[in-house]
């Protein structure tokens, strides 16, 4: 588990991939601001964590009780990152005197199913993975192009993205039982989340993962909740601008926090 940085509390669910690596930059900058507790997601080998895979996604919920309990937080700010999103909602739904404030980043909506690109990949996942990998640049490198102002910020991202992808390599048979837990299992309505919501979401036409529409339902379900969206980027902007995606939310934590000091005083 990583533990890093100091001031209000922020626990950051790492997204499909599973690897907490893969949020580095997202890491770093938070650390500066926040003491930021991330981790990777307990099917994984190197997480540490307990995992049984008869329990699914309750595998994940379980874990972030662990991570608290292993950080000594009585509350904390949960930020879920795409795949993760719904994890962290439901976590919220469940425990509402621990989540201080949710920020749901790209983020897949409860009643999200497989669409046909999904349903593909999930028939043969490690031999279609090729595929899968040579799609990708397709549908990041636009956001990449348009996100950093120069050849030489684009080439240091995908070099840095590369090495941390070489090192935290993901698997694709992880990935595929984390799509099939997630579309099986019955998520609250997050209607039902009572704490602050920060959405956070790329420009609609450059987010070719998750299209904002669908991260937008929670906006939908929770009227009151805060939409900010990063400047020229898609799913990736909490990596492409992480001082961007950091100081949002610093400054939402920290306003959950003040809130929550001056209604227990």
């Amino acid at each position: 588990m990583i533990d890093r940085g100091t001031g209000t509390p922020v626990v950051i669910l790492p997204g499909i991939q599973g690897r907490w690596e893969w949020l580095a930059p997202a890491v770093d900058a938070l650390a500066d601001r926040c003491r930021v507790i991330t981790f990777s997601l307990c099917d994984e080998p190197t997480s540490g964590f307990r995992f049984d895979p008869a329990r699914g996604i309750e595998n994940y919920l379980g874990q972030l009780d662990e991570a608290f309990e292993r950080a000594q937080l009585k509350d904390a700010v949960l930020i879920g990152v795409s795949y993760s999103g719904p994890i962290a909602a439901e976590f919220a739904v469940r425990n509402p005197d621990r989540v201080r404030g949710l920020v749901l980043v790209a983020a897949l909506p409860p009643d999200w199913k497989p669409n046909r690109r999904a349903r593909f990949y999930l028939r043969a996942p490690r031999l279609l993975s090729p595929l899968f990998l040579l799609d990708s640049p397709a549908r990041v490198l636009p956001e990449i192009y348009t996100a950093l102002p120069g050849i030489r910020a684009r080439l240091a991202f995908a070099v840095g993205h590369g090495i941390r992808l070489l090192k935290a390599w993901l698997s694709p048979s992880r990935m595929a039982a984390r799509l099939r837990w997630t579309a099986a299992f019955e998520y609250a309505d997050p209607g039902q989340i009572r704490q602050r919501v920060l959405v956070i979401t790329g420009e609609e036409r450059l987010d070719r993962v998750v299209a904002p529409e669908l991260t937008k339902r929670y906006l939908a379900a929770l009227p009151a909740a805060e939409h900010m969206v990063i400047p020229r980027t898609g799913h990736l902007g909490l990596l492409t601008r992480p001082t961007e995606f950091a100081e949002a939310v610093r400054r939402f934590a920290d306003e959950v926090s003040s809130n929550a000091r001056r209604a227990s005083a």
